[in-house]
């Protein structure tokens, strides 16, 4: 079953550099995402746990293994991630009018360290749910069952990153060709029209496939997948980005068809047994049902079959009907096995004694393959970039998923951070949650739990930094619909404006503008700068992403300017990690400082609303 979230759309987004080529079938791979991940303090592997490399291809790869260990040590804001439970905890109640989840379980970790693991309300609460009445039939409380660090999940949605992977193993593998037809494997597959749609198609969701059909109506397995074969695309393949369970159905069936293995037999043999993911797997067994989250009370018309309250078996139509196993739906799993699966991807495939991929293979999900698609980055079976429930930790390389049962999953290499939240949204009715507000809000938390190093002095923790550059930058948050200004006075004879920048935010909603008034502030006008002597910006104004680092502006004036100050703006739905400037300094012609924020006579002029100084 697709999400129900409606994904914003930004501006064209590009590729990040060392990408994927196809020619022929043969992939030219650049750099991998394990060797670019770098904390902003220390290299990427720093926090706590296990490290090994290895000789794989494109490189030495970390074999980073997870332990439990203080924000500190992961080089993370201990009070942003308490907000980040916070934040969660949140929804709980009423949001607006039921709670978005009944419980939830939230693991955040950065390196080899898992900083949070936390549970959060109930995995069992209600019998039934009352359609009259429109409220959940709650069960005594002696026979509900809390949220527990180690409760299992119908992960929905989130299944089609397995799927995805044990296709890309037979990518690297040879088994498995990324440009040809889905007809070389499925000649049965070419009816109405699809006899072009690719493997790779498939994977980023550009197949033409409509989002779903009603499988379960058909009472044999012949008749599902006749109605697969039968289906006509809804566009051309190749020409839109439509993202269908019908996709990974497909794939499965190739899977299944070049191995002779099942994929739930798959799923064992290639990822969870080699990585000791212990409790993630297709139908789970009934020794398994009390820590397991229940979903829904499936009943018509809001469910196409009738089940009453779904515990302890996939939730998914379709999937229920392909008998628990299936490429789009039907994994179980918990936070710490996911966790693992995020690690092993981060360090380029392997995990402890165990690699399931190379490098050069990780790399194809990180790469977008749907620049024709601006909004919809996709890179094989991950999507990338969306800041519809990756919050301010969406950068072109960031990859995750949702699942419709209220669980996703993020990576950002560009940190070496992770995020899984894993809720029960559907219990006891698909209908009490929309969006993906706590997603948003919890990813939101952990990218602010990343410290930004200023660009000039020293923090409150680094005291031997130059004499008289201690100040922290300016912050402007992380607040969406909103305005923030920092003003600097005028000046008489400065004609320059130097400072450091810093910005990560939503792309084409939420800029950052270098502004100047002739008339005291009752107008404002933009200021053309060019960043690190190099790069011109004549609207004056930045935004999106810049690589997570500090930027140098230099800013002709404009004759007899007024006050200057900078602008960030934010839209009402998504914010990004935000912005900072540090060093601000007005130069006369000869580049002497006529105001030099680092000394408090000058520093105290500063006019700041909405901006705060940050020392992380």
């Amino acid at each position: 079953m697709t999400d129900d979230v409606t994904k914003s759309r930004g501006l064209s987004r590009r590729a990040f550099g060392g990408g994927v080529a196809v020619l022929g079938g043969a992939l030219m791979l650049g750099a991998v995402p394990g060797a670019a991940a770098s904390p902003e303090r220390g290299g990427a592997g720093s926090g706590a746990g296990g490290t090994a490399r290895d000789g794989a291809a494109g490189g030495a790869a970390r074999r980073t293994t997870l332990r439990r260990g203080s924000a500190g040590r992961a080089g993370l804001l201990a009070p942003h991630l308490d907000a980040l439970v916070a934040e969660a905890e949140r929804f709980l109640s009423p949001s607006p009018t039921h709670p978005w989840y009944a419980g939830a379980v939230l693991l955040a970790g950065r390196g080899g360290t898992v900083a949070l693991h936390r549970a959060i309300g109930s995995a069992v609460r209600y019998a039934a749910y009352d359609e009259k009445t429109d409220t959940g039939v709650e069960l005594p409380p002696d026979r509900r069952i809390p949220m527990a660090e180690d409760t299992v999940f119908d992960l929905a949605s989130v299944s089609k990153l397995f799927t995805s992977i044990l296709a890309v193993q037979q990518i690297e593998r040879g088994t498995l060709d990324l440009e040809a037809r889905v007809t070389a494997y499925l000649p049965e597959f070419g009816s109405g029209g699809k006899q072009d749609v690719t493997v790779r198609q498939l994977l980023t969701h550009t197949s033409g496939f409509r989002s779903w059909i009603p499988l379960y109506r058909e009472p044999t397995r012949e008749g599902k997948l006749r109605l697969l074969w039968n289906e006509r695309p809804a566009s051309p393949p190749g020409s839109a980005y439509l993202y269908s369970d019908l996709n990974l159905i497909s794939l499965q069936l190739i899977l299944e068809e070049i191995t002779a293995r099942g994929l739930d037999t798959l799923l064992h043999d290639e990822i969870t047994a080699p990585l000791g993911m212990h409790r993630t797997r297709f139908n789970p067994p009934l020794s398994w049902r009390p820590q397991i989250a229940a979903t829904e009370d499936a009943r018509p018309p809001w469910s196409g079959l009738d089940r009453g309250m779904v515990h302890g078996e996939v939730h998914d139509e379709n999937a229920y009907a392909l008998g628990g196993v299936a490429g789009h739906a039907g994994i179980f799993s918990r936070a710490w096995d996911l966790a693992i699966l995020a690690r092993t991807l981060l360090n380029g495939g392997a995990y402890g004694s165990a690699r399931i991929l190379s490098p050069a293979s990780v790399e194809l999900m990180f790469t977008d393959f749907n620049t024709a698609f601006p909004g919809d980055e996709h890179g094989l079976g991950f999507e990338l970039y969306q800041h519809w429930y990756m919050g301010a930790m969406a950068t072109p390389r960031t990859a995750g998923h949702t699942g419709f049962t209220g669980t996703s999953l993020v990576l950002d290499p560009s940190t070496d951070t992770f995020l899984v939240v894993l809720g029960n949204s559907v219990h006891p009715v698909r209908s009490w949650r929309s969006g993906s507000a706590p997603r948003v809000a919890t990813a939101d938390a952990l990218a602010r739990a990343v410290p930004v190093r200023p660009a000039r002095g020293r923090t409150p923790a680094e005291p031997s930094g130059p004499p008289g550059q201690g100040r922290p930058p300016w912050f402007a948050g992380m607040t969406s619909a909103t305005t923030a200004t920092l003003t600097l006075p005028r000046i008489a004879g400065a004609t320059r404006l130097e400072c450091a920048l810093w910005w990560d935010t939503e792309p084409g909603t939420d800029p950052v503008v270098l502004e100047a008034s002739a008339d005291g502030g009752a107008t404002w006008q933009p200021v053309p700068f060019t960043t690190d002597g190099r790069l011109t910006h004549p609207t004056g104004s930045v935004d999106g992403w810049s690589g997570r680092r500090w930027h140098t502006v230099s800013a002709p004036l404009p004759e007899a300017p007024g006050p200057l100050r900078w602008r960030y703006t934010t839209d009402r739905r998504y914010v990004g990690r935000g912005v900072y400037v540090d060093g601000l300094r007005l130069l006369d012609p000869l580049g002497r400082p006529l105001f030099d924020e680092t000394r408090p006579a000058d520093g105290a002029r500063i006019e700041a609303r909405g901006w705060e100084r940050s020392a992380d």
